[in-house]
């Protein structure tokens, strides 16, 4: 079971309950987003790669915190762990937030088609 934790959101539209009514893929899709902005200002500005990173990692938690998905538990926070890994060089899973933008890319353009065919 999940506990609830009173934290101040930065995604506080998501947060209020938006973020649950997404599908798995649309969760996915914007967390490879905010992995894709970390990625992009890693060794460039720390400020913006930790805010991107926070964000990433509010959305885990909003994902995993998600009732719909708790048969997905393990394979979610098994995807925190390698992006947490990433973050902080790589050392256990040796997997660089490249290969974990590529891996959520297919998320986005999954739930992008999605959109195109239910119009």
């Amino acid at each position: 079971m999940i506990k609830k934790v009173n934290m101040q959101f930065l995604h506080k539209e998501l947060a209020g309950g938006r973020w649950y009514e997404l599908s798995l893929a649309e969760q996915l899709a914007h967390i490879g987003s905010e992995i894709s902005r970390a990625n992009r200002w890693q060794n460039k500005d720390e400020k913006i790669f930790w805010s991107a990173t926070e964000r990433a990692l509010e959305l885990f938690y909003l994902t995993i915190s998600d009732k719909r998905w708790r048969l997905r538990l393990k394979e979610l926070t098994r995807l925190r762990e390698i992006f947490c890994d990433a973050v902080l060089g790589a050392r256990e899973y040796q997997t660089k937030l490249v290969d974990l933008e590529r891996y959520f890319y297919y998320f986005t353009l999954y739930s992008q088609l999605q959109k195109i065919e239910t119009k």
